[in-house]
């Protein structure tokens, strides 16, 4: 098998090679500028990983990947419209560069060209990789709209917030490892477990975003530290917190403070009086936990499964 460095170069290189139209250059170009902006593409490594542990061509595979990446861009690029962000990978964002409107038009048109990657597996696997990316399409979408109907409400539940960081990015990846073993030729019962395990890492991966965005080193986090507080965001160290403060402190957490620096000093030093870090990082770790149990049911030899566990790891160690 190969490593995860290794599948990696393999998305890397496949993506330069993918051929798009020339005309309209409005239309096409973005894609190509977002397409290549890097990231550790962690989606369509997972799909390649999950082929492997059942077949040695990748081949199929591959355009499944490029399809999973191609999608998890389509949705950078209208969630950076919808977020008026200005930054993607410290470079402009494609509304930013080309405009609002053919951002949208730009985003569209990944998502046709993800059913083109789709439509070249075998027919005999086409209708359920079919079901299953439009599965996982529409429960990413529907994370959005839920995590965009939170910011208008003042009585979201941590239950609600899990369901909505699971299908906004958790079932993306539990989409990508199963994709990745229906196309390998796996049973639907081992495609089932790889979906368990991509999604309940999915789930611990957000968690750890949340602990990461407070209490990270920026450096090798990639963010600004405090980010999530000073926009009110309602994470699960926000909603934890509110769950457990006093009145004085609810009215910190939420209230607007002109002094940035001041404010997330005050939050922060409120999640510490309640140990939200460790409260959040046991939360993290019961879906890790869950991951490990759904990978320990497949039915393959257990060397196989080293790299997934190596891959938690890889996750992990962003700066915890």
């Amino acid at each position: 098998m190969h490593t995860t460095l290794q599948l990696q170069k393999i998305i890397i290189d496949a993506i330069p090679k993918i051929v798009y139209p020339q005309h309209p250059a409005n239309l096409y170009e973005p894609i190509r500028y977002i397409m290549n902006l890097g990231g550790k593409r962690l989606r369509p490594v997972m799909v390649l990983m999950a082929t492997e542990l059942f077949s040695d061509d990748l081949n199929q595979s591959l355009e499944v990947a490029l399809a999973i990446e191609t999608f998890h861009n389509f949705t950078l690029v209208h969630d950076d419209i919808m977020d008026n962000a200005p930054l993607r990978r410290g470079q402009k964002t494609v509304h930013e560069k080309w405009g609002v409107n053919n951002a949208i038009l730009s985003g569209d048109v990944m998502m046709v060209e993800s059913n083109k990657h789709l439509s070249k597996v075998d027919i005999s696997v086409l209708k359920p990789v079919l079901d299953t990316f439009n599965a996982t399409a529409q429960g990413v979408c529907e994370g959005q709209q839920l995590d965009m109907e939170f910011e208008q409400r003042n009585d979201v539940s941590i239950e609600e917030y899990i369901e909505m960081i699971r299908l906004k990015t958790a079932v993306l990846l539990g989409g990508a490892m199963k994709l990745g073993a229906i196309v390998g030729g796996a049973s639907a019962a081992d495609a089932d477990l790889l979906y368990q395990f991509g999604e309940n890492v999915g789930v611990a991966f957000q968690l750890q975003d949340d602990i990461l965005d407070v209490y990270g080193n920026p450096e090798k986090f990639g963010k600004q530290v405090g980010g999530d507080i000073i926009s009110n965001k309602k994470t699960y160290l926000h909603l934890k917190t509110l769950a457990l403060a006093q009145s004085d402190e609810i009215a910190v957490l939420k209230n607007d403070i002109e002094n940035q620096v001041e404010k997330v000093n005050q939050v922060t030093n409120i999640y510490n009086k309640y140990q939200i870090k460790e409260l959040a990082t046991s939360e993290m770790d019961k879906y890790l936990t869950i991951a490990q149990q759904a990978l320990q049911k497949l039915s393959i030899p257990d060397e196989k499964k080293i790299q997934f566990r190596i891959l938690i790891q890889e996750i992990l160690e962003r700066e915890r």
